[in-house]
């Protein structure tokens, strides 16, 4: 296999639907070199790919991509680092001051004492006693479980599950909903159409039958690299079976995205946070010029006089017309014109990405795409419609291989619950209440807080507000592989082993995959399972967690209910034209072989989303409470929330170009994701020398915006509002609007003084300056993409950083 670069992702390729096929792993058995130590490959799985790990001598000294993906990407080549870095988590460590006096600890010591390092029995004796306290003096609901991150990618070792398995035992923990991925989607459009998520037509009917792709603030090339989705980077294929289709594509963005250049896409710069504002222009023009399709939204909807009201300035004296949504967006009247028109002579595809909803008022602009793809009558047929997805994972053709379970963490007895990006506000704020769609939410006392397998001081917004709420708790315990900000914050660090240092299983639509052992555990590191079960033990309900199986006993169990369903399937009366279903083998012979592979299911290519509802409302009815889609929701519009109405609405947010702290802050800031690594994962790898300006973040600033503030290109500037500061590394483009400067999360923090709140991040950690205010009472979303800043040039020499440098004492 030829390396990979990162210009050669899109080359010729592809996974091609066949018959069953268990495919052996190459080089699975130790081979013989002639005077050299044997070299044993292990298959194993990360988030970003599929790969094999080559171990000479009991080390892991290469890893690389999966064979069957026919786009891998180089992040599964660093894989080493995360075993042998120096940011690795050795051995159980407690906190300086937690330590020496648990009664009178100072948690403002967090991020700033030294650690000590202790046995196994020692620290899992004072965990087990931290949880049996707290318990007993404050009961579950002072413990917080609500660990959330992207782990392993196998169905045994989740670190959140496996702890959440533990508290549940102990009789419940403060929970979680939603995530910081999509805050809002899951909220919003079970109102609208009645799904989590607008549902996906196959990419192949979008190539095949649309003659216009509109995408907002969607750019699939980048997450799908960081994502592989079903087994293989397969997205890629699509994107440029669309380019070669010649299908023109129009791009909405204040971002020229890697997406947009790989199409040629037709851009329209965007006052970020206005996208709303711009469909409801798009909209004026169909209604005022008869274009939209009054049978569809009479036959499949509800709400849309209500709506039209809206649109024409009837309740509030504005009419959303082009030069209205102009004085926002700052898009020429004409150019709205011309797309309204586009959009409406022949099938066009709406395509949003989840950054839409990851904003102040989110909902607005998904509510209002579903309108415009509502408005011009082409839901449910080919080529039209409307998606809001994340890349990689949607509108990919699905394979035939039976659902692979993962472990059960049991019904939790607490019922209490924070939306995610609430938990902040929880653990500052005991015993304030929240609205939350439709109900309100009083915040219980949290003393403990359990983290496993995240890192939020990476995921949440406004580190400093992170920070003040982090002193609150008595206890933090983290579960973690590498020092992070999360992990040097903590009270106790349990060394975690990383996916090389165990076994476990993957399943997707097309492959079921062993996750295969390379190492033992390095150092003094444990399964995340194994110090849960380690943890029962002491708590008296080890019995109950482990059931009396081992890891390789419960990967047998999980493939043993594959196993089953794919039975079933072939016990099934004939079903025409689909692959036959064929029983799999036993577990030895397919953990040997490695992976098993799995035909694309029939007509998987031409699934048309809502093609059945559109055909049938009557009889198949959507989830809303009307059965159609929802306009206008009477269920929303009786919240009575004033920053979410009835039908989608413009709603200025509080902070953006058009507000008045823009005269003190006048950049608005973005926050992409990284296509390096996956949000803050692999940072610490060698990665990082590819992508840092002198050693820090990048951010890109348009050349306007750099000469007027004296900045030039590998400049290291300073990044600040009223809320915190972070130096970053200059980099001057046209492909971002004058006005706007993108930072992409995920840098590591790396506090100048750790023991200040507010002090200066010395590498780049943009949440230093983001806000968590939630974008509305209806989500309490995270409005990651909702911030107005102001950068300058840093003048002097910069301080080193030591983002990825174990603490003091470790």
């Amino acid at each position: 296999m030829q390396p990979m670069t990162r210009r050669t992702f899109l080359r010729q390729g592809g996974l091609t639907a066949g018959s069953f096929m268990v495919a052996p792993l190459l080089g699975l058995a130790s081979t013989e070199a002639a005077a050299a130590p044997a070299t044993v490959t292990r298959l194993n799985n990360a988030h970003w790919g599929l790969f094999t790990a080559e171990v000479v001598g009991g080390r892991v000294v290469r890893t690389i991509p999966f064979s069957k993906d026919p786009h891998p990407n180089p992040m599964v080549t660093v894989m080493p680092d995360l075993l042998y870095g120096p940011s690795r988590v050795k051995y159980p460590m407690i906190r300086r001051g937690f330590y020496r006096d648990r009664s009178r600890s100072d948690t403002a010591g967090r991020g700033a004492e030294p650690f000590v390092r202790v046995s196994w029995d020692e620290a899992l004796g004072i965990v087990a006693g931290e949880l049996q306290r707290v318990k007993t003096q404050y009961g579950n609901r002072a413990i917080y479980g609500g660990s959330y991150g992207w782990q392993s990618p196998g169905k045994f070792h989740s670190a959140t599950a496996a702890m959440q398995r533990l508290l549940v035992l102990l009789g419940g923990y403060v929970y979680h909903v939603n995530s910081y991925s999509a805050p809002t989607l899951p909220v919003i459009s079970p109102h609208v159409v009645g799904d989590s998520a607008p549902r996906a037509s196959a990419w192949p009917t979008i190539i095949r039958n649309s003659r216009l792709v509109v995408m907002f603030g969607y750019d699939p090339l980048v997450n799908a690299e960081v994502v592989s989705g079903d087994g293989g980077h397969l997205i890629m294929d699509y994107v440029r079976q669309l380019r070669d289709a010649r299908i023109p594509v129009v791009s909405v963005n204040p971002i020229e995205t890697d997406t947009d250049q790989y199409l040629h896409a037709e851009r329209i710069a965007i006052r970020p946070n206005t996208d709303t504002a711009l469909m409801l222009a798009l909209a004026y023009i169909f209604s005022t010029e008869n274009l939209y399709a009054q049978d569809f939204l009479a036959k499949c909807t509800v709400g849309f006089d209500r709506f039209a009201e809206y649109l024409s300035g009837q309740t509030d004296g504005q009419p959303k017309s082009p030069e209205w949504a102009a004085a926002i967006t700052e898009v020429p009247a004409a150019t709205i014109r011309t797309l309204a028109r586009r959009m409406a002579k022949s099938p066009t595809m709406l395509m949003g990405g989840y950054p839409l909803q990851r904003a102040a008022h989110g909902e607005q602009p998904v509510w209002m795409m579903i309108t415009l793809a509502a408005m011009l009558g082409q839901i449910g047929l080919p080529g039209g419609g409307v998606q809001i997805d994340f890349p990689g994972r949607v509108g990919t053709a699905l394979g035939m291989a039976p659902a692979v379970p993962g472990l059960s963490t049991g019904t939790n007895p607490v019922k209490d619950f924070v939306p995610i990006n609430m938990w902040t506000d929880l653990l500052l704020n005991p015993g304030k209440t929240i609205d939350y769609d439709g109900r309100k939410i009083t915040y219980p006392d949290i003393k403990l807080v359990y983290w496993a397998g995240g890192n939020p001081l990476h995921h949440a917004q406004d580190v400093n507000r992170v920070l003040r709420a982090w002193q609150r708790p008595e206890v933090i315990i983290v579960h973690e592989y590498a020092w992070t900000a999360t992990t040097k914050h903590a009270d106790i660090v349990l060394p975690a082993t990383t996916v090389l240092e165990r076994n476990d299983i993957m399943g997707t639509s097309r492959f079921i995959a062993a996750m295969q052992q390379a190492v033992p555990p390095v150092f003094e590191s444990r399964n995340d399972f194994d110090i849960c079960a380690a943890l029962a033990e002491r708590l008296g309900v080890d019995s109950q967690y482990t059931e009396g199986k081992n890891e390789m006993a419960w990967l047998r169990q999980f493939y043993g209910a594959a196993q089953q369903q794919m039975q079933t399937r072939t016990n099934m009366p004939d079903q025409g034209n689909q692959p036959q279903a064929v029983a799999l083998p036993d577990f030895d012979t397919f953990w040997r072989q490695g992976y098993i592979e799995f035909p694309v299911t029939m007509n998987a290519d031409r699934v048309v989303a809502y093609a059945d509802s559109r055909a049938d409302p009557a009889n198949r009815p959507l989830g809303t409470p009307s059965g159609k889609i929802e306009i206008y929701s009477q269920t929303i519009a009786g919240f009575g929330y004033e920053d979410c109405p009835g039908h989608p609405t413009w709603i200025p947010p509080a902070e953006w170009l058009g507000s008045s702290l823009a005269a003190w802050f006048p950049l608005h800031l973005l926050t992409p994701h990284p296509k390096d690594r996956l949000h803050s994962q692999l940072d610490q790898t060698r990665l990082h020398q590819q992508y840092e300006v002198r050693g820090r973040e990048p951010i890109w600033i348009n050349p306007a915006d750099a000469q007027a503030r004296g900045i030039a290109d590998g400049d290291i500037v300073r990044v600040f509002n009223d809320r915190g500061q972070t130096l970053a590394g200059a980099v001057v483009t046209s492909r971002i609007r004058h006005g706007v400067v993108a930072m992409r999360e995920g840098g590591w923090y790396d506090p100048l003084s750790p023991e200040a709140i507010g002090t200066l991040d010395r590498h780049g950690s943009v949440n230093n300056v983001t806000t968590d205010a939630p974008n509305s009472k209806l989500s309490d979303g995270n409005p990651s993409h909702t911030a107005l800043v102001q950068v300058e040039k840093y003048v002097g020499v910069p301080p080193a950083v030591t983002a990825f440098s174990p603490p003091p004492g470790a």
